[in-house]
């Protein structure tokens, strides 16, 4: 396993993390949660994603993960979660408040049965909370000890840009982890949330680098969606369908080729087209096996030729 720094923050992280949407807390079994945290510890990944929206109830992917976690050392591991999204019906159940930050960690803390987590995550951006009443919120969390480090997720250049002065101004403890979407077919963030983060020196930790399963070249154009796939489920199928494009299915079928001649999967390549980056710390993958943990951690010890890089960005232009 390849370890690298979270931005300027002295912490290693592996550079491919385990996460636990759409699995932890609900369509996986516990017992096949457990085998896949202990195939990710085996081969050297010690960085577990998580939240507190996740799951089939609040929390409930947090219980899970901490009982796959139990055989092994708090200090073996980096463990996080986030906070923003409705938790319940009430208005202070949702958002950026300090209420609900304060609240939500606590509980976070109490599912995980830790008394601190590595990083904690604003979800997304909230409209509704001044910047400055959040920023202060993860502040004191980290003064009392109870998260080492603050992270951002999905946040505009502007909203980062902004955070970042605050957090200047006010003298707080620093940003140092943000998650946005990263993948082949989603570029966004190396116009400006890329080199924002890297010149602040923080760590980029990508979600959805293989596409929620797009790039691993089991969608076909003309052929039905396989049964057990991201896409056949209710929860996520309209947000996979909206990238079924034929212009998608037809560069996804062309860097199938790609990754045949170069004797890899398609996810390995696509991970490794991730990895290249230096500025990215993990790249978040979920996994339903642990077969599919054992296959994607390969692409760590992939180089990606200029030749290749060229052909890929030719297919993607």
């Amino acid at each position: 396993m390849q370890y690298r720094r979270l931005g300027r923050a002295g912490i290693e992280v592996s550079a491919i993390a385990l996460g636990s949407w759409l699995t932890y807390g609900t369509v996986t079994a516990q017992e096949t949660a457990q085998a896949c945290v202990r195939e990710a510890f085996e081969l050297g990944i010690n960085h577990f994603d998580c939240a507190n929206a996740y799951g089939s109830e609040p929390h409930a992917a947090e219980r899970s993960l901490a009982q796959a976690l139990k055989p092994y050392r708090r200090d073996a591991y980096v463990l996080t979660t986030k906070a923003f999204w409705p938790v319940g019906p009430r208005p202070n159940q949702r958002g950026l408040s300090r209420k609900h930050l304060m609240h939500e960690l606590n509980e976070s803390l109490r599912a995980f049965e830790t008394d601190y987590v590595d990083i904690f995550y604003c979800h997304r951006a909230d409209p509704q909370t001044e910047v400055e009443e959040t920023l202060r919120a993860i502040d004191d969390m980290v003064r009392q000890g109870k998260v080492l480090y603050a992270g951002i997720s999905e946040w505009q250049p502007a909203q980062i840009a902004q955070a970042l002065a605050v957090q200047e101004r006010l003298s707080l403890h620093p940003l140092r982890a943000s998650q946005p979407v990263y993948n082949l077919l989603n570029r966004y963030i190396e116009s400006a949330v890329l080199p924002l983060c890297e010149a602040a020196g923080i760590g980029l930790v990508v979600f959805s680098p293989l596409a929620q399963g797009l790039l691993t070249g089991k969608y076909r154009k003309g052929q039905a969606i396989p049964p057990g796939s991201r896409a056949s489920e209710a929860r996520v199928r309209s947000s996979i369908e909206r990238a079924l494009t034929d212009e998608n299915l037809d560069r996804v079928e062309q860097l199938v080729t790609v990754a045949q001649e170069l004797g890899v999967t398609m996810s390995q390549l696509a991970l490794a087209w991730v990895l290249r980056q230096p500025a990215i710390s993990s790249a978040l993958i979920g996994a339903s096996s642990p077969e599919q943990i054992r296959e994607n951690v390969k692409a760590v010890d992939m180089t990606l030729s200029e030749e290749s890089l060229a052909r890929i960005d030719a297919i993607l232009s």
